[in-house]
């Protein structure tokens, strides 16, 4: 089936930088969409940036400036560029994406979810 796995996450100074990877792998007709998101502990999911197939972004308020979301439809896969990191930024990050399944079973669009890399940024 469908599967997407984040990479990338991991513990940075205030002020550093970071990369996350996300790579769908399976049978798949189209990637219509990919996002980040992200959650805090005891706070709510939010999206954090989104790209559609052609390129089309949209990036959150608070992170607007400093992050950049780009993909490589190629590889099925979508990156998140993370620099001058603060300590709100600290959160599980999650991959989404918007998947047209080729399988045999299912080619159905539907919403896939990664399982979540943690981002620390923290003296």
């Amino acid at each position: 089936q469908v599967q997407l796995v984040e990479s990338g996450g991991g513990l940075v100074q205030p002020g550093g930088s970071l990369r996350l990877s996300c790579a769908a792998s399976g049978s798949i007709a189209s990637i219509n969409q990919m996002a980040w998101y992200r959650q805090a502990p005891g706070n709510q999911r939010e999206l954090v940036a989104s790209i559609t197939s052609g390129s089309s972004r949209n990036v959150a308020d608070s992170v607007k400036g400093r992050f950049t979301i780009s993909r490589d439809n190629a590889k099925n896969s979508v990156y998140l560029q993370m620099n001058s990191l603060k300590p709100e930024d600290t959160a599980v990050y999650y991959c989404h994406g918007i998947i047209t399944p080729a399988s045999f079973f299912s080619q159905t669009t539907r919403s896939y979810w990664g399982q979540g890399t943690q981002v620390t940024v923290s003296s």
